[in-house]
């Protein structure tokens, strides 16, 4: 009988390019969600450019309510800094604030201590949670978004009545002053609120949508003429455009990243999780115990036997096809020569009984039944070779 000489063991860890194989869906599924963000930002920032402001043609921009403005005898002029805008506030001023979320919690501060008894008008656009409380006093921003665009006025505001509908659907306030105006409301909630100012003759005016002040949209409904009264009332406005380059913003009791965000993100971010964690829970369900079914088709050993050699060879795993095959050589050897199954795979109790029942080499029968890996198929093909010849050896003898 003829055994194998002693191989070199071969490494388990994948390849390079199994490696890649395995990861390559993921790469490419990456990639594709990277280059979707990418154009979708341009894409957004395109359409953002020049937002509300009065310079800006853009559909989203404010230049056709400035230069109505102007035919009116209004002058326009554009702030960006904090400084500026509080300096502006004056009784024949309105004072614009296009982003007043932007405002850190100090910022809102100085300026509503500059408008508050500044005799002028402060209009606020589109105001949400983190500023309209400071801004407006009494004035509280509703979770929930108006679902109508396009609203009626519903008060004895003279200019909502000479408007009459308008594309305010928005944000939606809760009020509590008892002297304030309340227009445009869907399911109670207004989406414009005047408050008088305590002295000086001056007002806050809150709108819950920049829709009026679009140049795409200045034309519809009721907007330019709303848009013309609640601007108009004063000689001059100063548009206030915050930026987040303003050095006041420096200033103690500045909003992390997460006050900074809109609230409708947050309530997303909160759905998408429960909806996440119901996944799990429903993906991880139990239905109960296995039960066993019946094969459609009876598969033959021998199928099921090169379906796994397939496997085995796809993977280079020629370690645990070698391992497999000597498991199984030792389980059927050891009741042949006298050695309980549960010992079978104990060098020290099965390699003597095969010396004595062949009078062999124990060193021979070591390599072959405990040695190494082979290093290739052909050493492989070897191996069971040399496991038929022994098992067939034990049996006849």
């Amino acid at each position: 009988m003829t055994t194998e000489a002693t191989l070199p063991t071969t490494s388990a860890s994948p390849t390079a390019r199994q490696l890649w194989g395995h990861a390559r869906g993921v790469v490419v599924a990456f990639v594709i969600l990277l280059a979707a963000a990418i154009v979708i930002a341009v894409i957004r920032s395109g359409a953002e450019h020049g937002r509300l402001d009065p310079r800006s043609a853009d559909p989203n921009g404010s230049r056709a309510i400035e230069q109505l403005l102007d035919d009116n005898g209004v002058t326009t002029r554009v702030v960006t800094t904090l400084d500026e805008a509080t300096t502006a506030a004056a009784p024949d001023t309105t004072l614009l604030i296009a982003v007043p979320d932007l405002l850190t919690e100090s910022q809102q501060r100085r300026l509503r201590t500059a408008t508050a008894t500044s005799g002028g008008r402060t209009l606020l656009v589109a105001p949400d949670t983190p500023s309209v409380g400071t801004l407006a006093p009494g004035v509280k921003a509703d979770p929930a978004p108006s679902f109508d665009s396009t609203l009626a006025p519903r008060c004895d505001l003279p200019a909502a009545r000479r408007a009459g509908t308008a594309d305010l659907g928005g944000v939606r306030y809760q009020v509590t002053t008892r002297d304030a105006d309340t227009c445009y409301p869907e399911s109670g909630l207004p989406s414009l609120v005047r408050l008088p100012a305590a002295e000086g003759g001056g007002d806050t005016v809150v709108i819950g949508a920049p829709d009026i002040l679009y140049n795409d949209r200045l034309d519809e409904q009721g907007n330019a003429s709303l848009a013309l009264q609640l601007l108009g009332s004063r000689p001059h406005l100063v548009w206030y455009l915050p930026s987040l380059a303003d050095d006041s913003a420096n200033g103690t009791g500045d909003r992390s990243f997460f006050d900074l965000l809109p609230s409708g993100w947050l309530w997303g971010t909160l759905q998408l999780f429960v909806a996440g964690l119901i996944a799990a829970l429903w993906r991880a369900r139990r239905l109960g115990p296995l039960v066993p079914e019946k094969l459609p088709v009876a598969i033959r050993a021998s199928e099921t036997v090169e379906g796994r050699a397939r496997l085995y060879r796809k993977a280079d795993a020629r370690d645990r096809a070698a391992a497999a095959l000597r498991s199984t050589t030792r389980t059927r050897l050891a009741p042949l020569v006298g050695v309980p199954v549960s010992r079978a795979h104990a060098p020290e109790a099965l390699l003597p009984a095969l010396s004595a029942h062949l009078h062999g080499d124990g060193q021979t029968l070591h390599a072959l039944l405990f040695g190494p890996p082979p290093s290739d198929d052909t050493a492989l093909i070897s191996l069971t070779d040399h496991l038929d010849a022994l098992e067939r050896e034990v049996r006849r003898s």
